[in-house]
């Protein structure tokens, strides 16, 4: 897939990554429905490949992971695995036009989600606890 290309609302941040695969995800934790005011819709970003240019800042917001957003304007921008060894973003989906193009296939914490949010069409899906046991693989070192 080729590079894919976005900004923030009022433009001082630009950014450019190459998906990992074609393919949104959604998450419904309570830290994504806090940060976005709604699921986080997102892009993987294979690894290695974001660049970006503009006023970024980061909140740590776990042992693990860090939010970034435009300091000029609040735009939500990544979702970032800082545990050493991984390079693991997740750009947010409403900076590229169209989503670009690619269709939802994942929704995490599902079980957690509000009544009134639903996705259209088949995906798949992981609850709370089985997205949790993927980090606690990843901050203890167990999953590459």
């Amino acid at each position: 897939m080729s590079r894919l290309e976005g900004k923030c609302l009022c433009g001082a941040v630009t950014l450019s990554f190459e998906p990992l695969k074609d393919a949104l995800g959604a998450c419904h934790c309570e830290m994504c429905r806090r940060w976005t005011g709604s699921a986080f819709l997102e892009i993987d970003a294979k690894p290695g490949s974001l660049t970006h240019e503009g006023p970024v800042k980061s909140f740590a917001s776990s042992d693990w992971a860090e939010r970034a957003w435009c300091d000029a304007c609040g735009t939500t921008l990544w979702y970032h695995l800082t545990l050493p060894g991984h390079d693991y973003y997740s750009i947010s989906a409403g900076l590229v036009d169209d989503a670009g193009g690619l269709e939802l296939t994942t929704e995490i914490y599902i079980d957690v989600k509000p009544a009134g949010y639903a996705f259209a069409g088949e995906h798949e899906t992981k609850t709370k606890a089985e997205v949790e046991a993927g980090f606690a693989a990843f901050v203890e070192g167990t999953k590459p």
